[in-house]
Parts: C-alpha cells; structure tokens; sequence
C-alpha cells in the first residue's frame, strides 16, 4: 500500500498555460459575434421582404377598392367592348344542337368515309359520304366539298361513341330539287329525265335529282321499258307533291309541245342519234327526224359517215312535219351558203343557218303568195293584185276591171 501510494504520489500534471486559455476564449467569443451578425442580417432582411410584402398587399387593396369603386359606380368608363358586342359574339358561336335544325359549317378534313366539319360545337361534326350529295356519290369531294368550303348543313343525329353531331347536305338539296320542280311546273317547261327503272306501271326517271314516274299512258314512244332504260327522255310535270312525295311526268306532253315548235322552215339544234344507208336521225328536242342523204347537200354525198358520225351535234332546216305519222323531214342542203359547204365547210353552214333558212322562208312566203295572187288575179271583187315584189296588193289600174282572158296573153318568146 504503501509503495502504491508513493507511486500516486509521484505522479503530477501539467500546469494550465494561461496563454492558451485566452486564445480559446477569443476564438468562442468571435464565434459568437458572427452568428449574432448573421442573426441581425436575417432579422434585417425578413423584415425588408416582409415590408415589401406588405406594401405590394396595400398596393393591391388599394387598386381592388379603385376597381370596385369604379365597377360601382361607372361600370363601362373606357371599356371598347360593349354589351351589344358581347351578345353579337355569343351568337356568332351559338349553335343549335337539336336534330333538324341548320348550322353553318367549314369543312377541316375528309376521308374516304365523309368530312369532319367545324360548326363551333363542343365537338366536330361528321358528314358521311350518303349525306353529302342529292346523287349517288364514292367520295365527298365529287360534290365539292374540300377543306376550307363553308356551306349551310342540317343535323340529322348525334353519334353515341363520342357525341358528335352527324350532318346532312343531301336534305337540303332535296328541299331546293323540289321546290325547283314546281318553278318549272309553273313555266311548263320541257327538261330531259334519264330513264332509271321500270314498273308494271311505267317506268321511273330521274330529274333535278329526285325519282319521278312517268305512266306508260304517258309515253308517246312505242319503245318497251327495256329499251328505254337508261334513255333520257323529254318530260314536262303533272304533279309535283313534296308533302306526298309524288312526282308526275309525261313524254307525251313534252314531244307535243317540241313537236309543236316544229314550224316549216325553222332552224332546230339536233343530235345524230344513227346512220343508215338512205340518210341520218336527228333527236331535235325528243324528237327523231330524217335527214335524207339527198338533203345533206348540194354536192353528192357518196357516204353519209363521210360527214356525219353519231353523237354529233348540228343545226338542221325543217322541210316537213306530219304530225299523224310523226315524222319530221329536216335538211342541211337548204342552209348551205355556197352549194358543197355543207361538205368542206359545216361550221360555216350552221353560222350562217338562220341567215340562209329567213331566205328559205322569204321565198316560200313569195311562192305562197304568187299562188294566192293566181287565185286572185282573175277576181276583181277581191280588190287584190300581185305587185312586181312578188307580194299583194290593191288592184291596180293596169288590171281591168272586167279580170284579164288568158288567151289575150301573148305568146312567151322563146330564148
């Protein structure tokens, strides 16, 4: 123990250096300036920004009160956008979204199935292909519809997938077909049907776009329905009845009324429809008549396919028309300014056709009158006579009173 304690005893520690106890002292007290620096600046600095902060708050209650004020008490002070524009624009993007009504609508895009049309709805609209045109149609843009083409439409359902409306041109091309039907119901004229079905009735033609039917009773053509199946026919209007969906038409009238235009001597516009040996057909209005090869013109024509092939379109004189038998004789012979134009030059001869046919006519009405002045000549109770002219009229004094005896007429010279 005693040994121990000496050990203990002998051990001793450092003294503390009063040196190094004043620099940790500094070094701590230096420490703790600087954090209280950075507290102060931070201080310094939240209340800045909070300053600001509150500025920019009274700022913006100070403006909302001024707006207030001013919405209080002048509302539309030096505001350019009135009411009235307001609801201008509302109805310039309203729409009606009920089946049936009429939207305007520009076309955006179109595939094979229709167009896809902007009508300002939530959604675009659709028009499928069947819609797009009165007449059967592959692709939209056969009935012109192109992206950007504006156009009136009406809606004729809703698709359920995504809510967008289906729309349909070929409605309101119906309403404008048959109100077009009873415009020319009104002024009774002849239009031409293509023949597109048949019945035990008649047969079914189409004009303006809609299905008309034409009883047999009706055709003036001994032609079956076979024969007239894809044939355009001349049709006037019977009836025309939209809210019953009836559609009248006669042939019989039409040709009538054609047949009645068919004065001696006037000049028609004809197609050939064929060719035979002895001459050429020509549908003039529905009407077929035969343009004999001798009448084609002046010079021989050897081959009628020479100057005339079908599907030719030209203008024809009518020589004759007999009206039981239905035939009509026309000629291009008597248009001919110079005779053998008809076969060097028929453009010439259907520029000058009404010039050469008023000539044709001037000299019928002389012969005409030449005949009747003969029957008159010789009866002066009529108080007639033929002047120089070749035309009527008052009996002069170089005709005695008592007529003229023929076998006082002196003898014709011989040439």
């Amino acid at each position: 123990m005693a040994s121990l304690a000496q050990q203990i005893g002998g051990l001793r520690c450092p003294s503390l250096s009063t040196t190094h106890l004043s620099r940790k002292s500094s070094f701590s007290n230096n420490n703790i300036n600087q954090t209280i620096k950075r507290i102060q600046t931070t201080k310094a600095a939240a209340a800045a920004v909070s300053n600001a902060q509150t500025r920019e708050r009274m700022k913006l209650k100070e403006m909302f009160e001024e707006a207030y004020e001013r919405c209080r008490t002048a509302p539309y002070e030096g505001v350019a956008f009135t009411v009235e524009d307001f609801h201008s624009a509302i109805e310039k993007f309203d729409y009606n979204s009920e089946i049936g009504s009429k939207v305007k609508g520009t076309v955006f895009n179109v595939d094979a199935n229709g167009a896809y049309v902007d009508i300002t709805a939530k959604s675009s609209a659709f028009l499928p292909v069947r819609e797009a045109s009165i007449h059967g149609i592959k692709h939209v843009e056969e009935a012109g519809i192109v992206p950007g083409m504006r156009d009136e439409f009406i809606i004729i359902g809703e698709n359920e997938h995504d809510d967008s409306l289906i729309l349909s041109s070929r409605q309101i091309q119906y309403d404008l077909a048959w109100e077009r039907c009873r415009q020319l119901q009104a002024e009774d004229v002849v239009l031409k049907g293509k023949v597109v079905g048949a019945n035990k009735g008649g047969v079914v033609a189409i004009v303006e776009g809609l299905r008309g039917f034409v009883p047999f009773s009706q055709i003036s053509s001994t032609s079956n329905a076979e024969e007239l199946l894809e044939q355009e026919i001349p049709l006037k209007f019977v009836e025309v009845d939209e809210e019953q969906s009836r559609l009248i038409l006669s042939n019989r009238k039409a040709r009538a009324d054609s047949q009645a235009q068919l004065g001696i001597g006037s000049v028609v516009t004809g197609t050939v429809q064929s060719l035979k040996p002895y001459g050429a057909f020509i549908d003039i209005g529905g009407v077929n008549g035969l343009l004999h090869v001798s009448q084609i013109s002046h010079d021989r024509v050897s081959d009628i396919a020479t100057v005339l092939q079908p599907g030719d379109t030209l203008k024809v004189m009518v020589l004759s028309h007999d009206r039981e038998r239905g035939r009509v004789s026309l000629s291009t012979k008597k248009l001919e300014p110079t005779p053998g134009d008809m076969i060097r030059n028929p453009k010439l001869v259907f520029e000058k056709a009404e010039e050469m046919a008023m000539t044709f006519r001037q000299r019928i009405a002389q012969a005409e009158a030449m005949a009747r002045a003969d029957m008159l000549r010789f009866s002066p109770e009529s108080g007639l006579t033929l002047n120089s002219d070749g035309t009527l009229g008052p009996l002069g004094a170089d005709l005695p009173a008592e007529g003229l005896d023929l076998n006082e007429s002196p003898p014709v010279e011989e040439v």
